[in-house]
């Protein structure tokens, strides 16, 4: 769902498809958008779905052929156009490996993906025009990494390594996006899904 509470957005792998739906927030309704759909590349595998904190670009990953897809994102109308496609892995890989989860950084000058196989977090730095280019490849510290999660300061960022029931925790340099592993992990039976809550005073 967009800030707004206007739009919906559903990263359909099988059908290849970003889904894009009108949000009724007060019904809890949705229905297609005028733009009801933008399609990828057959057999691309869309799985997860972010919108940029500037509301001006969004980014799919796609879990079969590694790829992240940056759009410019039309916030009035709730419309997606791309603007590249850029590969996950190293040049030199030849294993197998799927793309999972997709974060931005909350300064929304890095993007984070997962790679399950390569065992990996990818970092992009994101230009002024929604654009990627790498930074690094991280290993993950454990095998197939699901979910992650960046923590709201936007210092650390926890990985979920599912075949090796670990959590890993990497601190992030605000200035360049790379990671670096703080030595902390946590035994944890196949962790699939972080989230990060809120604490109130």
């Amino acid at each position: 769902v967009d800030d707004s509470n206007r739009f919906a957005f559903c990263a359909d792998l099988g059908i290849d498809k970003v889904m894009i739906y009108k949000l009724d927030a007060r019904r809890g309704k949705l229905t297609p958008n005028t733009q009801a759909f933008v399609a990828v590349k057959p057999g691309a595998g869309p799985r997860h779905f972010k919108i940029h904190p500037n509301n001006k670009f969004a980014y799919v990953i796609n879990e079969l052929d590694e790829t992240v897809i940056a759009f410019a994102y039309d916030k009035n109308n709730g419309t997606l156009k791309e603007l590249q496609t850029i590969s996950t892995l190293p040049t030199d890989f030849t294993g197998q490996s799927y793309c999972a989860d997709i974060h931005v950084h909350p300064s929304g000058k890095f993007l984070y993906g997962s790679n399950r196989g390569h065992d990996s977090i990818v970092v992009f730095a994101i230009d002024t025009a929604g654009k990627l280019s790498l930074v690094q490849h991280q290993a993950t510290l454990g095998k197939w990494p699901r979910n992650f999660a960046v923590d709201p300061t936007g210092q650390f960022l926890l990985v979920a390594n599912q075949n090796t029931d670990n959590i890993a925790i990497f601190r992030i340099n605000v200035q360049t996006g790379q990671l670096t592993p703080t030595g902390h992990t946590l035994a944890l039976p196949s962790p699939v899904c972080l989230k990060l809550i809120p604490t109130f005073s």
